[in-house]
Formats: structure tokens, sequence, C-alpha cells
């Protein structure tokens, strides 16, 4: 007895009609995800032609790299702990200064540059252009800037971080004021509550802890761009860093640079541990 195969019915059609959006596209639509990684490339490769970089040097500059760490061991403080301590006890209190400054001006500042409590959209534009000037120019840049205005010292760098942070506070903090909800503000109005008084207990709630969370970060990445701005003349560790490279006193560069790592370290585990405090732990971590 014969057996006849059931053919399955052709069912191409619907297959195109279900996959004719991938046959749709332009050329230049087809092309366009394989072209981009090549433009990618092409540029990188203009761009190291243009810069001249010599990749010659590689091989020599990373001897020369070795031999440097290599004087770096053993860590040594030259008899110099005394100063070394005053001076990463500058780092820390510059950064805290820059910090406390920025947040004190950018809090106010913020509500005139948030949509949802600018008194005026052109208001809001002007302080906005200034905060998008003021953290486009890097910490180093107003470093620079500031010792020459007020002369070399903590002082300067306490202004430089003051200034650059008021630029980035102050837009995160606006950002942070625009996604609160309306519906505490509004509440608040409902009731018979004045404007300040919807943004006392119906907005500061709700963005506090945001705005806790962002000052301990910054905080913790101040101390490190106070070591930097150091090395131009602005006090702390990173001056004393400055003078140890120029007399090739590289034993004692390495015991600064251990004594930035741990200090770092110690605040970035305090700031973490508050933050979580503040604005709690996701689940999970």
């Amino acid at each position: 007895m014969s057996t006849r195969r059931i053919m399955p019915p052709d069912d191409s059609a619907a297959v195109l009609d279900r996959h004719r959006n991938l046959f749709s596209h332009s050329p230049l639509q087809r092309v366009l995800p394989f072209a981009a990684p090549f433009c990618i490339g092409g540029l990188a490769i203009f761009a190291v032609w243009w810069l001249s970089i010599p990749f010659s040097q590689i091989g020599p500059g990373l001897a020369s790299l070795g031999k440097f760490i290599a004087l770096m061991f053993p860590p040594s403080t030259g008899g110099h702990l005394d100063l070394l301590l005053k001076a990463m006890g500058e780092t820390l209190a510059i950064a805290f200064l820059g910090t406390l400054i920025a947040t004190v001006v950018a809090f106010p500042v913020s509500f005139l540059a948030a949509k949802n409590t600018a008194p005026h959209p052109t208001i809001r534009f002007a302080i906005r252009r200034c905060l998008d000037t003021i953290r486009g120019i890097d910490a180093l840049i107003w470093a620079l800037v500031f010792v020459g205005v007020v002369g070399l010292g903590p002082f300067a760098g306490i202004l430089a971080i003051a200034v650059s942070d008021t630029g980035a506070l102050g837009k995160l903090f606006s950002e942070a004021i625009e996604s609160a909800e309306e519906r505490a503000r509004e509440s608040v109005l409902a009731s018979g509550g004045t404007g300040l008084l919807a943004v006392r207990f119906g907005l500061l709630p709700q963005v506090l802890p945001i705005i806790a969370g962002q000052i301990l970060y910054y905080f913790e990445s101040n101390v490190r761009s106070a070591t930097i701005i150091g090395i131009v003349g602005a006090g702390g560790i990173g001056l004393q860093l400055s003078e140890q490279i120029r007399t090739y006193d590289f034993d004692q560069v390495a015991f600064a640079v251990i004594m930035i790592l741990v200090t770092v370290a110690f605040i970035d585990g305090i700031s973490s541990r508050l933050r979580f405090a503040i604005i709690g732990r996701r689940t999970g971590t």
C-alpha cells in the first residue's frame, strides 16, 4: 500500500507579508549599520595621523616608565611625614570647603533653573546658560585663574572647586527638582498653602535625599580634584607631589600616592554608606 506524503501548504506569501519591512529599506538604510563602524574607524585613523602620534616611542617610553617605577620602591617619607600629613589635610579641607560653598550657592540657584519653580522662562534660560558656561570650564582651568588672582595656596583651590561645582551641582539640583511629582505641591496649594509652603512641604522632602547623595558624591570626587589642582599651585598634597616629581624624589612620590589612594578609598566607603542611608539601597545589592 503506497503512502502519499502530505506537503505543507505554501505559506511563503504569509512569511513575505510578515517580514516585508525587512525588504522595504532603501539601500542607504541597509548600508548605514555597516558604514557607521567604518566611519568611526576612519575618523580614528585620521586623528592618529593628524596628531602625528609617535608609535615608535612607545617602547622606549615604557622602558623609562619602568625605571621610574623602580625608583618608587620602597616608598619613603624622606623625613617629611608631618609635611605630607599636613598637605593631605589641606587637600581634604579644600575639597570640603569648595563643596560646601558650591552647595550653598547652587541650592537656591537651582530653583531658578528648574522648569517647575522658575518665576519666568527667561530667568530660567539665563540661569541655565550661566550654569552651562561655568561647568563647561574645568576645575583645573579655574585653579589657574584663581592662582593668578589670589596667589598660590589653598584659597585658590577652594575657589576653583566652588566655582566649578556650582555649575555642575546647580544643573543636577534643578533636574532633581524638575523630576519631582507635582501632586504633593498641588495638595499643599489646594489646602490653602502659599507657594513657598508648597515648595517647603511638597517639593523639598522629595528632592533632599537625591541632593544629599549628589553632594556626598561630589565631595568624594573633589578630594581627587583637589589633588590635581594642587599641582598648579593651589595647595594641598598635589603641590607636594609636584615638588617631589620636580626633584626626582620618586620614593616620596610613591608614599604620597599611597596616602591619596588610602584617603580616597576611606572617603569612598564612608560616603557610599551615607548615600545608602539617605537614599536607600536597591533590592538585591
